[in-house]
């Protein structure tokens, strides 16, 4: 099926251009909602595992909220209120920066490391799925995503 089929587009789009962007963008929903279905079954969602990705790529160095908030895929979440809740659910602690007493460190906890080896496992399994793509096809498309970034800077 293609992307008008998906959108129940009947008129095909004014230029490949924005039939690209209407299919990156309908393409990160279905991304994100397959995703998040995971995550739920976790109790967690997507802000929450990439900020706790950010921890365990810091792992065993503690790291800052604007840190965090420099290495999130979505800029517009908030890394803050994110960091409370994963601390409420014990997956990160919070101490006091030794270099600035205003800051705080956020570390990624053990049961947060524990977590995120779990949910690992089954977004391999999911991503193995995709595997129906031949690998120079997602290179490709990789490739292009790139370039479309560049072209716009």
């Amino acid at each position: 099926m293609g992307i008008l089929e998906d959108i129940k587009q009947s008129k095909d789009f004014k230029s490949p251009y924005e039939k690209l962007v209407v299919n990156i963008l309908y393409t990160n929903g279905w991304v994100l909602d397959q995703q998040n279905k995971l995550f739920k079954t976790h109790g967690i969602t997507s802000p929450q595992y990439n900020v706790l990705r950010i921890l365990r790529g810091q792992y065993p160095e503690p790291c800052t909220v604007n840190t965090i908030i420099e290495r999130m895929l979505d800029r517009m979440s908030n890394a803050s209120r994110i960091v409370d809740r994963l601390e409420t659910k014990e997956l990160v602690a919070r101490t006091v920066c030794k270099s600035d007493r205003r800051a705080k460190d956020v570390i990624i906890t053990e049961k947060g490391l524990a977590l995120l080896e779990t949910v690992d496992n089954e977004l391999k399994n999911w991503m193995e799925s995709l595997s129906a793509v031949g690998e120079k096809e997602i290179e490709q498309a990789s490739s292009t995503l790139d370039a479309l970034r560049k072209a716009i800077q």
